[in-house]
């Protein structure tokens, strides 16, 4: 026969814990140095003291540390702590009614009335005995002497009772009877900070070569790596570097027959001189790109790698596995299809068939492949069309003993499918930015970024271009629209990227009308880029990257906010830094064509200013600097100059000599 109170269900509840994506199904994310703030609703019956602590610890380590949860009001209860090292942490949330808080106030409460406490010390008494009883000496002894003190009913006993020093040492020892435990362990998967803050540079090795007419080398691109550090970046992203088969070769423009000397598409990967571990003998051998790769580091670069799932007709894999891939009835291998378009230089992988175990481990090996070679950063193309469970294991295997390695899903495709790949793993994402054009289309879309529970496992990276993506606010906005977009991309996010040199030297013209195709697209050919031309955005870019490395605020997404402007062409923001000592506002002209004016509303205490008083605001593009006051001031921006303000906020600071200045 049970004891009365043994096994007894716990009082208290524990619910709508966040963060917690799926009920607990996959980690939230953070980089390291990152605070992990947890809410809970916890309430119980009746009126007791509750007593919550926020439980947590590396995966592997033995013990937990507990952090106290402070109530916010409304049963609502909120604690933090920071995540420190690479890997998996867990979390979760442990609460109990605590009688001796409980009996605290209540005998607070009598003796402010004026009535008898003369039982309740007894009461207390005999909580602090009980306390006695958990603690280690000398806190043991200490604990008995208060009891007897509350026992002798000293005239002091009250005072005794109601004493800090008598509550620090019982919330040391509490009575944790017939806890509630948050059902579920949480998990926070933490990467390092390039998986939160990255500038991402895009280029293609064989347009590397100094004189035009010739395929460029991977000796060449490490020529090239200066010129992208002097613009800011920190990775360097290179397409497939394999070799490109011949079997329904692209040619130039993405023409269905290829011409004698036509080089055809990196992603059509694998020929003769081999598949997805080999260099493709024009760029060189695999000894040079492990030389860039060094070069790249003392550079402040990472090399980014495409790992791309397709192979050519000449893959190997398609004599040597015929297994991995879908067979017609006609006898032939089954091409990518995106009707009306036909790739037939590309054969899908068949993840489908009974050999999916092997075609994995193949994967694997690929990916373990490279890593060997230095690689810690791989862009991964199309990862919505190969299966979801494979993405888990394969990242997860590549986590347990590469953590540093960054994924970035080149996904283009359904939001929930683009989340769903977030939450497997991928670090960080290609969004819909390039898309998103107008004010209302850009704040609804980044506020669901960066304000829902999304925010927990999606890291957007936004890029105004790629290789595969010419809009149409840069085939015709000119030089103001690639700087407004260059402006938006790099402040809106903590990761972007360009297609470089495209990208600078202004690089808008289409296929045909209504195609985001580049005309003479690099993806079917080499081209030559003058990177001296006058009128690149050369300069423009490398002062953006050198505004996002000085201002904190701008290296992470959650301190995004959008701000009134009475001009629907002029967009404004602010980000601030994790401390709040850092607070950058932007504004954006998004007409490329003509000047833009307007009234921007900004409540100067929500970052701690002064209302009554004016304060420095320092554009950090053209170095100019303005006084504001109030909540409302006057912005006008002209596309034929700069469309942007990147302003910095500053303080005035008065000091012991009345002489003022801005922080």
């Amino acid at each position: 026969m049970d004891r009365p109170g043994e096994d007894r269900p716990p009082r208290v509840v524990v619910e709508h814990v966040r963060p917690e994506v799926d009920a607990g199904r996959f980690p939230i994310k953070r980089t390291v140095g990152e605070r992990v703030e947890v809410t809970a609703d916890i309430h119980a019956d009746g009126h007791d003291e509750i007593v919550a602590v926020l439980r947590h610890r590396f995966e592997g380590d033995p013990g937990w540390t507990e952090t106290p949860l402070e109530p916010l009001g409304n049963d609502r209860w909120r604690a933090e702590f920071t995540v420190e090292r690479l890997g998996t942490y867990l979390y979760g949330i442990e609460a109990w009614a605590d009688r001796f808080r409980t009996w605290r106030r209540g005998l607070r409460r009598k003796h402010d009335a004026g009535q008898d406490t003369s039982v309740d010390l007894l009461i207390g008494a005999e909580l602090v005995e009980e306390a006695a009883g958990r603690a280690r000496e000398p806190e043991a002894r200490r604990l008995r002497e208060w009891a007897a003190r509350l026992r002798g009913q000293e005239p002091e006993g009250v005072d005794t009772a109601l004493a800090d020093d008598l509550a620090l040492a019982m919330s040391r020892c509490p009575d944790r009877r017939d806890p509630a435990s948050y059902p579920r362990e949480l998990r926070v998967s933490v990467e390092r900070e390039r998986a939160r803050f990255s500038a991402w540079y895009e280029l293609f090795p064989r347009s590397c070569a100094a004189e035009p007419g010739r395929h460029g080398t991977l000796r060449d691109c490490e020529a090239r790596l200066a010129y992208v550090a002097s613009l800011g970046f920190d990775v360097v992203y290179l397409p497939p570097i394999h070799p490109i088969g011949f079997a329904h070769r692209k040619g130039r423009n993405g023409a269905t027959e290829a011409a004698p000397g036509d080089v055809g598409s990196p992603w059509a990967i694998g020929s003769a001189e081999g598949g997805h571990t080999a260099v493709h003998p024009e760029l060189g051998t695999l000894e040079d790109f492990t030389r860039l790769v060094g070069r790249a580091r003392e550079h402040g670069l990472e090399v980014a790698l495409d790992f791309a799932l397709q192979c050519s007709p000449d893959h190997p894999w398609v004599k040597e596995h015929p297994e991995w891939f879908q067979w017609r009835p006609d006898g032939r291998v089954q091409y990518a299809e995106n009707p009306p378009k036909k790739y037939e230089d590309i054969y899908p992988l068949q993840f489908e068939g009974g050999h999916w175990r092997e075609l994995w481990q193949e994967i694997r090996r690929v990916l373990f492949f490279w890593i060997e070679q230095g690689v810690r950063i791989f862009r991964v193309d199309n990862p919505h069309t190969k299966p979801y469970a494979m993405w888990e294991w394969l990242i997860a295997e590549t986590r347990r003993e590469h953590p540093e390695v960054v994924f970035l899903s080149e996904a283009f495709t359904r939001p929930r499918v683009m989340y769903r790949l977030a939450k497997l793993g991928f670090s960080q994402s290609y969004t819909y930015f390039a898309w998103r054009n107008t004010k209302h289309e850009l704040t609804g879309y980044l506020t669901e970024l960066v304000e829902t529970d999304v925010k927990e496992y999606f890291r957007p990276n936004l890029w105004p271009n790629t290789p595969d993506i010419l809009t149409e606010p840069l085939q015709f906005g000119g030089r103001a629209a690639f700087s407004a977009r260059l402006v938006l991309a790099s402040t809106l996010g903590a990761s972007y990227g360009i297609y470089g040199p495209a990208f600078e030297l202004l690089e808008g013209r289409p296929r045909s009308p209504g195609s985001e195709e580049y005309l003479d697209s690099e993806k079917y050919e080499v081209r030559h880029w003058d990177l001296e031309r006058p009128d690149s955005l050369r300069d423009l870019i490398a002062r953006v990257n050198r505004i996002r490395r000085d201002n904190p605020a701008l290296q992470g997404n959650a301190g995004l906010r959008f701000h009134p402007v009475d001009n629907e062409q002029l967009i404004a923001y602010s980000k601030t830094s994790e401390d709040a000592a850092n607070v950058v506002v932007v504004v954006v002209n998004l007409d490329p064509h003509h000047p833009q004016s307007g009234w921007l509303e900004i409540p100067p205490e929500s970052f701690g200013l002064d209302p009554h008083a004016p304060y420095q605001v320092h554009d950090l593009l053209s170095d100019a600097r303005f006084f504001w006051s109030g909540p409302r001031n006057y912005v006008t921006l002209d596309p034929a100059a700069v469309p942007a303000h990147v302003l910095r906020l500053r303080r005035r600071v008065r000091t012991e000599r009345d002489f003022d200045y801005f922080l």
